[in-house]
């Protein structure tokens, strides 16, 4: 995650026919999809799918993050430490039960797995944060050489609730006007490009602070080549 939230000082980047192809062929693929459903949110393109994991697979994804994360980090220059207050780790990908998965959500979304970046698990605590922040790549950091020469701008983001917490712990798009709420095993996705493929600032989002309890989800960023 760039932890970059709307600011003059930011580029976001130009049109690309590749990434508004892309948007087309996932958000048909999406809208047709059984048990999908389509979040009316004006100027972004936002799905979610109820019990897209089990209870069980939900607890195993948990035991892991559990097992493996460290104080979460960001892409952006500067970011202080109170941008982004979760703990976090990338999953093992060549665990038969993270495999499968991972495959899962790249068959719903539509595209092949080899955009996409390894699935990620997040733990947020009591009072845990992220602040407002994009997930595709500003153009003009300095971490964008690295990003653009290893599968380019990411595309689409597919985010798993693992549980509810108590209190707290949604996902607030504030330009958009509209918050999802933590639902174990429910998939949230959206297109971070606007229509001409050009990063769309309307996706703007943040990680709401934990009142009580405990939030774990885990993330998949698409990325628009193949992410090596």
């Amino acid at each position: 995650m760039t932890g970059a939230a709307e600011d003059d000082d930011y580029e976001a980047g130009p049109p690309s026919q590749r990434l508004a192809q892309i948007g087309e062929i996932v958000a048909a693929r999406l809208t047709a999809a059984q048990g999908v459903q389509t979040i009316p949110v004006d100027g972004i393109e936002m799905f979610v799918r109820p019990d897209f994991l089990t209870v069980e697979e939900c607890a195993r994804l948990i035991a892991m993050i559990d097992t493996d994360s460290q104080p979460s980090s960001l892409f952006s220059e500067g970011a202080d430490n109170s941008f982004r207050t979760s703990h976090s780790c990338n999953l093992d990908r060549w665990d038969e039960e993270v495999e499968a998965i991972d495959i899962r959500v790249c068959e719903l979304m539509g595209i092949d797995p080899s955009h996409g970046e390894t699935l990620q698990g997040q733990r947020y605590r009591m009072g845990q944060e992220f602040k407002p922040h994009h997930d595709f790549f500003h153009i003009n950091q300095s971490y964008w050489a690295d990003m653009e020469a290893t599968g380019g701008q990411r595309s689409w983001t597919a985010m798993i609730y693992l549980n509810m917490p108590e209190a707290g712990g949604a996902t607030d798009f504030p330009m958009a006007g509209i918050s999802v709420n933590p639902r174990s095993g429910l998939l949230l996705a959206w297109n971070n490009m606007g229509p001409n493929g050009a990063p769309n600032l309307r996706t703007l989002h943040a990680g709401a602070p934990v009142i009580a309890g405990t939030k774990y989800i885990v993330t998949k960023w698409f990325r628009e080549r193949p992410w090596i």
